[in-house]
């Protein structure tokens, strides 16, 4: 008889989204370990922009992690500070600052000998910083969409042109005769401020 089995680490992550006003110069999250081994992990911040290739991430030093990497023994949590390193957006037309919190589990290699396959968890977590002045932005969301020449295929685009992003949820349309097509029943994303999905 042979078996594989599936092992995944106990790493957890809360919130799963953070948003900084302008005047805050940081905020936390916590990581905990519901498993029963020792858990590893890094954590990395990226800026966070989208181009018609969709989500780019390039490392920042907009916002800092600390402590970036972290040693959890079964049931302990660890409170990560982000903390914002450069000034909040600023000036006419300012639009919220979008970043990417990377948390990935780093193996390591057991005394104890384990069978089956084995899961290193990795999370990438939004960071919105608000900009000066604004006390809560918005989306302000552009729809079109174009028939492709075999009639089958709809190709949607939505533009974000307001100073915060959008999250996509439960997207469907209405044709002709007033049926409602589902697209996506669950989460589709986000758009953020300028940007086109």
């Amino acid at each position: 008889l042979s078996s594989s089995v599936a092992m995944a680490s106990g790493l957890q992550v809360s919130p799963i989204s953070l948003s900084l006003q302008a005047k805050e110069n940081a905020s936390g999250l916590t990581l905990s370990n519901t498993g029963d081994d020792v858990v590893h992990a890094q954590v990395r911040v990226y800026q966070w922009s989208q181009d018609g290739k969709g989500d780019q991430l390039t490392a920042s030093r907009g916002l800092l992690a600390s402590p970036p990497m972290i040693e959890l023994k079964p049931g302990e949590k660890q409170l990560i500070r982000i903390i914002r390193a450069s000034a909040p957006p600023n000036g006419i037309g300012a639009v919220e600052d979008a970043y990417r919190l990377s948390i990935d589990e780093i193996p390591v290699k057991s005394a104890e000998q384990k069978t089956g396959l084995q899961f290193a968890l990795s999370y990438s977590l939004p960071v919105f910083v608000q900009p000066v002045g604004i006390k809560e932005t918005s989306p302000k969301l552009q729809w079109n969409y174009t028939v492709q020449p075999d009639g089958k295929q709809v190709n949607m685009r939505v533009s974000n042109s307001g100073n915060g992003r959008a999250q996509l949820a439960k997207i469907s349309i209405d044709d002709a005769t007033g049926k409602n097509i589902e697209i996506n029943p669950g989460l589709l994303g986000y758009v953020l401020p300028g940007a086109t999905m």
